[in-house]
């Protein structure tokens, strides 16, 4: 089938920033799809006109319907990056579509600020907890960010104070490449101009001094963590994610997630990474909440229950951790046979039935058995002396 679906993206100088060939497409369109402020641009075309509606999946799952009919999307900018032309490939191939791009929102400001895009971080916060903006701060790290609305910058900038970084520069653009471009400079400290929706920040990030950066690896401080003692210790957690792998948009099971600390970091070191945490203590669930928002973690899901049961009926995941139940031989029976080929499996257990039923995993499936003994130097009288935390076991297998 020949291409039925175009998917073009303009900037805020509508019509006039589209080529002749564009043109060509949307006027000889029978279906116009796009934001009011898209719609407008185009008042003499004679198609029907569709307005979407948010999530953009809505319009994604029906978007076949129109095939058979000469269809145009109009969408912001280059609709690939982190655009509608993303949500609508999951259900119409490649080959039954046109993409025209047009200037990013992304390119446009790092013109204005005379930045190197290979050399900014490029985010999004548009249709998505500003909270995210948590994980990414570190002295003389530049961001791009597309926003929600006018009230998403306010918010941005009290999260910078937040986390030590109130001597940020932002400067925020309002409807970037058209004729009411706006702009608004300040230091997140002192954020208070007005802006309008539609708008994009630029973030130089300047840290406070004495703020230690976080970065991104993994084995963050465990004192970023609320918990009650019970969780998987730097050390620990750093040697888990390694095992883990984390990958662009992988689906991580946290099994017995506690305070969220392996899920958490599972999404702060790939891009797009999922993770749901199983957790059955609501106080523990609670806790892995606000980690997760101090964290920039804020879509970590949680559900209440207890494996292997509560397993039933979620996503595949492309890895698993369990941190919690390993003594259970259900739970890891459960969890290997939810693995794909390629996937990964880590379990760790500090008490003697959780490593007996680790050995028995080993023997029975292979992978990687490894002892974990962490000693940290602490006061002993008036002198200093090593003090072993519990040993903690690890097993490790990937599926072939």
């Amino acid at each position: 089938m020949s291409a039925w679906l175009n998917v073009i993206g303009v900037t805020e100088e509508g019509a006039a920033s589209l080529s002749a060939a564009s043109l060509e497409l949307v006027s000889g369109s029978e279906v116009l799809i796009g934001g009011e402020r898209h719609l407008a641009m185009f008042p003499d075309t004679s198609a029907e006109k569709l307005t979407w509606t948010r999530p953009l999946k809505h319009l994604a799952e029906r978007i076949g319907d129109f095939r058979g009919r000469r269809t145009t999307v109009l969408a912001t900018g280059d609709p690939l990056n982190f655009g509608v032309a993303a949500k609508l490939l999951q259900s119409v191939p490649i080959k039954e579509m046109r993409i025209v791009p047009a200037v990013s929102a992304f390119s446009l400001v790092a013109a204005r600020m005379g930045w190197s895009l290979p050399d900014v971080e490029c985010i999004t916060l548009h249709g998505r907890p500003a909270e995210r903006i948590r994980a990414w701060p570190e002295p003389g790290l530049r961001i791009i960010a597309l926003s929600g609305d006018a009230k998403t910058p306010p918010l941005v900038a009290e999260m910078l104070v937040q986390m030590g970084y109130g001597r940020s520069r932002i400067s925020v653009f309002g409807h970037a490449g058209g004729p009411r471009e706006t702009r608004a400079d300040a230091i997140a400290a002192d954020w208070g101009p007005e802006i309008p929706d539609l708008n994009t920040m630029a973030i130089e990030c300047i840290a406070d001094p004495g703020v230690v950066a976080r970065g991104r690896s993994a084995g963050l401080s465990d004192d970023l963590f609320e918990h009650d003692g019970k969780m998987t210790k730097r050390e620990v957690r750093a040697i888990t994610l390694s095992r883990l792998a984390p990958v662009r948009g992988g689906l991580l099971w946290d099994v017995g997630s506690g305070c969220g600390s392996v899920g958490i970091e599972w999404m702060r070191a790939a891009p797009e990474a999922r993770a749901i945490g199983i957790e059955p203590d609501a106080s523990r669930r609670e806790m892995a909440a606000a980690n997760a928002l101090a964290l920039g973690a804020p879509e970590f899901r949680q559900i209440e229950g207890k494996a292997p049961d509560a397993l039933k009926g979620l996503a595949a995941p492309d890895a698993i951790f369990i941190g919690g139940g390993a003594s259970d031989p259900a739970v890891i029976d459960a969890c290997v046979e939810a693995l794909p080929v390629g996937g990964r499996l880590v379990a760790n257990a500090v008490t003697l039935d959780g490593q007996e039923r680790l050995i028995a995993a080993h023997r029975g499936f292979g992978g990687d058995l490894t002892r974990i003994g962490i000693d940290r130097a602490s006061p002993v009288g008036g002198m200093t002396g090593w003090r072993p935390a519990m040993p903690v076991t690890q097993w490790a297998w990937v599926r072939s």
